[in-house]
């Protein structure tokens, strides 16, 4: 019964902590702040292809909870990519949110091997990727 209870609460609390990471790009996007560290989660509404210029990128567009979309540009040079991928998804994600006019951008999906910036992730169907 404890295990159970004590699952709930987290569950809970995972579950405000995506809901906030909404309000906080919500935000973000009114005031055209750049540069925010945000958790949240997203339906896949358009895979776009890899952007193979510099530092390769997957490429997707989430429809985040408060109908906002945004781009998602996970580094797959530093991390594996999301091959399972498919428009539907939920898909999960910290990373850094840079404001445009569409919506805006999460970037930094991955670890940084250098240590200096805050690594991120994706996580789709259980498995996390960074």
């Amino acid at each position: 019964m404890k295990k159970t209870s004590i699952f709930l609460v987290l569950l809970l609390l995972s579950s405000f902590s995506f809901a906030n990471g909404t309000q906080q790009i919500s935000k973000a996007y009114a005031s055209k702040t750049s540069d925010v560290q945000v958790k949240g989660s997203g339906i896949v509404v358009k895979i776009l292809a890899d952007d193979n210029v510099g530092s390769r990128h997957q490429r997707f567009i989430l429809k985040l909870a408060n109908d906002l979309t945004v781009l998602i540009a996970h580094n797959i040079d530093l991390a594996p990519k999301i091959k399972s991928l498919n428009r539907g998804d939920t898909v999960y994600f910290y990373g850094e949110y840079e404001w445009n006019r569409k919506g805006g951008v999460i970037h930094w999906t991955h670890h940084d091997p250098v240590g200096r910036h805050t690594g991120g992730w994706l996580k789709h169907n259980g498995k996390k990727y960074q």
